[in-house]
């Protein structure tokens, strides 16, 4: 939060740049109001030529009767205005997916007593089921986790707050009651606060901002970026669409550079930890390809053994990997310590195809063939890497932005 003052105090020193705080909305094509944070009144009405929209995303509130009533924290209130000074006794979770299954394992570390409440038959559904499995296990050690479960009601219960759910499958009824309840079912488009239909662009189905390789939008020069077109909601992604969009809107290059989000990696800082890239095996096999899956446990390298993993221990650490049938890496899917480091060096693998010039003549000797593809062999592939986001893998992936020539005149400097 402090960080991004800082950011805000650099860029208010800049003289050719306005800042408005508050909810900016279209007014028409290209045309904008900001209704301000401070004075609630709305600022003049300004024009843009071209137009990013960097406007995120916000927790669903879901319309169940007496949540608003009881009251919740998001994780965007537990960072703001609802931070406790000390962790909950008990906790209600709605939600299983990679922000409650984060702040499950940090309350529960903490001491709170966690109810974790998902939808779904299992939880982190984004990831292996054999992932989900082991995370479930570890956390019915020390947590309540009902899968299979919607609230259908929330109510106060002396002092406390009460959830009524309900079986997916089955129509059976609990009540779960704890201090606080925490909301984590999804985040969703800000696309209609910005009143983007007045502009003339278009949102998908679920209210994103339609965008296509290159971050367009259906309208001429106006781009959408990060949580806003829909697409990986990570900080290390908005990066990379906004590392894309430079290039692309100042013609560093001559052609229009696409955004590549086909080895999007990430991590779920939960105990034991995940790490995942690509494909999972259900969506390789939607996709037509023909796979291998390569499984191995902590428990069978030295290391894991030494680390105390037994080959039946619920925790015990698991490698998914899928490959296609001409042996590319397709996926790569981690539960246990490191997992965030351990799948990284996939991500740069799967990047490692290199562009070749189209060649007339067969390039055999190997002068040739690095002139007709000038990033074989060398780091490019790592530096256009999406690296997780916060993993100590920045402090290796960020390295090459700080190289310098030793004994190489300048001009040779890639």
């Amino acid at each position: 939060i402090n960080e991004s003052k800082d950011i805000e105090k650099g860029l208010s020193s800049v003289p050719t740049l306005d800042i408005y705080k508050g909810i900016g909305e279209f007014t028409g094509k290209y045309t904008m109001k900001v209704k301000l944070n401070d004075t609630r009144e709305y600022s003049d009405e300004f024009k843009g030529k071209r137009i990013v929209l960097a406007s995120g995303a916000r927790s669903i509130v879901p319309p169940i009767p007496g949540l608003k009533d009881v009251g919740f924290i998001t994780s965007k209130s537990f960072f703001g205005e609802k931070y406790p000074d000390k962790p909950w006794d008990s906790l209600i979770i709605i939600g299983g997916s990679i922000i409650a299954a984060e702040f499950a394992h940090i309350f529960s570390a903490f001491g709170s007593k966690v109810s974790v409440v998902e939808m779904l038959p299992r939880l982190v559904s984004t990831e292996e089921p054999e992932v989900s499995e082991i995370l479930e296990n570890v956390f019915r050690k020390t947590m309540n986790v009902f899968v299979n479960y919607k609230a259908i009601e929330f109510e106060s219960v002396n002092g406390q707050k009460a959830v009524i759910i309900e079986h997916t499958k089955t129509g059976e009824q609990k009540k779960v009651v704890a201090d606080e309840i925490f909301l984590a079912v999804g985040r969703g488009s800000n696309a209609d606060w910005l009143k983007v239909r007045k502009a003339g662009i278009e949102v998908d189905e679920k209210g994103w901002i339609k965008t296509n390789r290159y971050l367009e939008t259906n309208m001429e020069n106006i781009w959408a970026i990060g949580d806003a077109n829909g697409a990986y909601q990570f900080r290390h992604k908005a990066n990379h669409d906004v590392e894309v969009l430079t290039r692309n809107i100042m013609g560093f290059s001559k052609n229009k550079k696409p955004v590549d989000y086909s080895a999007v990696p990430w991590a779920i800082f939960t105990h034991p930890q995940i790490g995942h890239v690509g494909l999972t095996q259900k969506q390789a096999i939607e996709q037509g390809h023909k796979i291998y899956v390569a499984i191995n446990r902590y428990s069978n390298v030295a290391k894991g053994f030494a680390m105390g993993y037994k080959e039946n221990d619920i925790d015990n650490g698991l490698v998914k990997l899928i490959i296609d049938e001409s042996y590319q890496i397709l996926g790569a899917h981690i539960i246990g310590p490191n997992a965030a480091l351990l799948v990284q060096p996939f991500v740069y693998l799967m990047n490692s195809g290199y562009s070749c010039e189209p060649s007339e003549v067969p390039i055999t000797q190997a002068p040739k063939y690095m002139k007709a593809c000038p990033d074989a062999g060398s780091f490019m592939p790592i530096y256009n890497s999406m690296v997780i986001h916060p993993s100590l893998n920045e402090v290796t992936g960020w390295a090459f932005s700080n190289m310098e020539p030793v004994n190489i005149e300048e001009h040779h400097h890639h």
